[in-house]
C-alpha cells in the first residue's frame, strides 16, 4: 500500500474515532445529569473533561500520524538491469603454441574436463600445466573451479 492511502486511512480511522468520543461524551454528560444532584459542581463532569481530552489527544496525534504519512515522500524504487557482456570470439591464431591444444582440448570436452585429465591428454607435468593454466586465467579464457582434491577446468563463455 502507497503511503497517501495509508495516511489517508489513519486519518479516517482518527475521524471515527473522534465521532466515537463525542458520542461517548454526549451519553456520559447525559448520565451524569441524571444522576448527579451537584450540578455543575460535581466532581463526575470534571472527570468527564479530561477523559474527553485526554480522548481528543490521542485521537489527534493518529491524525497527526496520518498527516505525516500522506506528506512523506514515497521510496524510491530501486531498478536493477542486467548489462549483457560483449561477446568475444576466442583468437586461437594469436596464442602461444603451448595455449592452443588446451583451448582445443576443452572445445572438443564440451568447454571442461578435469585438471588431471588434461595434463594425461596433453602429455604435461603438474608444474607446466598450472603455469599453462595461469596464464589462460589471467586472459579470461578458462576458469579453474575447485572439486574436492581436484580442479575442473572450464572454458569460458566469451
Amino acid at each position: 500500500m502507497k503511503n497517501k492511502n495509508v495516511g489517508f486511512l489513519i486519518i479516517g480511522i482518527s475521524i471515527i474515532i473522534g465521532i466515537i468520543i463525542l458520542i461517548f461524551n454526549h451519553g456520559m454528560t447525559s448520565i451524569v445529569n441524571q444522576s448527579c444532584s451537584h450540578g455543575s459542581e460535581c466532581t463526575m463532569y470534571g472527570t468527564i473533561k479530561s477523559q474527553t481530552y485526554l480522548s481528543f489527544a490521542i485521537a489527534g496525534m493518529i491524525f497527526a500520524i496520518g498527516l505525516f504519512f500522506i506528506l512523506s515522500k514515497e521510496n524510491e524504487k530501486i531498478i536493477y538491469k542486467k548489462i549483457k557482456e560483449k561477446t568475444k570470439k576466442i583468437d586461437i591464431e594469436k596464442m602461444d603454441d603451448d595455449e592452443k591444444p588446451v583451448i582445443n582440448l576443452l572445445q572438443q570436452e564440451n568447454g571442461a574436463m578435469f585438471q588431471s585429465s588434461l595434463m594425461e591428454k596433453l602429455e604435461i607435468g603438474k608444474v607446466k600445466a598450472t603455469r599453462l593454466l595461469d596464464k589462460l586465467e589471467a586472459k579470461q579464457l578458462i576458469e579453474r573451479k575447485r572439486r574436492g582434491m581436484n580442479n575442473i577446468v572450464v572454458l569460458k563463455d566469451n
